[in-house]
């Protein structure tokens, strides 16, 4: 089993290859490796994807890596094979980033990625810091989490779905605030698993080991 973490010039990926190797290595989960080879991403059995910065930049990057995102769309939208979303790598699954200007996003799950705005004033933009989960799901990569379990966020914009079964856990800052997403065998993940201590390790074990 093989995961590819895409390198597609859009954040610093240390801390998600040491989390995804650990993790990989705990759950005999195969091989992990971050790759800028479009033929690698090709190959392998299950892809995530991260990000970080502003959502028309990601997009852009993306795109302009022609042969990453050749292979990952093939490999999600034919192959059906596990993917991952990670921080504005989630948010990229989207059909528009509203950040700075209108950006088309993948259009793998309907919806809009807009700007958080709380609805008390001492509550700060961007979202930074911990948080509490409220799962709205039994999906897979919750096994063994629960309403409550704190995750890591970094971000002012998230992702406000079209179809509400689609939208797998939120956070409260002010408003409801989407925190995980996912439909068939992608799941994406607004907060930072890799720095969210025992929760985060806990699900990306599992998406190491979902067969969706």
């Amino acid at each position: 089993m093989l995961t590819a973490i895409i390198d597609y010039e859009s954040g610093n990926l240390h801390s998600a290859e040491k989390a995804f190797q650990r993790m990989a290595r705990e759950m005999d989960a195969g091989e992990v490796v971050v790759t800028s080879d479009a033929e690698v991403v090709a190959r392998a059995d299950r892809l995530v994807l991260p990000g970080d910065g502003a959502f028309p930049a990601c997009a852009n990057e993306l795109r302009g890596h022609k042969g990453i995102y050749d292979a990952m769309a093939e490999a999600v939208e034919k192959k059906g094979r596990p993917f991952l979303g990670i921080c504005v790598g989630m948010q990229l699954m989207a059909s528009k980033g509203h950040e700075y200007r209108e950006t088309d996003g993948l259009g793998w799950v309907a919806g809009d990625v807009v700007r958080i705005e709380p609805s008390d004033s001492a509550l700060k933009v961007p979202h930074m810091g911990w948080n509490d989960l409220v799962l709205e799901s039994d999906h897979p990569v919750f096994a063994g989490a629960q309403s409550g379990d704190h995750a890591y966020f970094v971000h002012s914009y998230h992702f406000r779905v079209t179809d509400p079964a689609q939208r797998l856990a939120f956070v409260d800052y002010g408003q409801e605030v989407t925190a995980v997403i996912g439909r068939d065998t992608m799941v994406g993940m607004q907060f930072h698993p890799e720095k969210s201590q025992d929760v985060g390790l806990r699900m990306i074990g599992n998406f190491l080991t979902w067969t969706p």
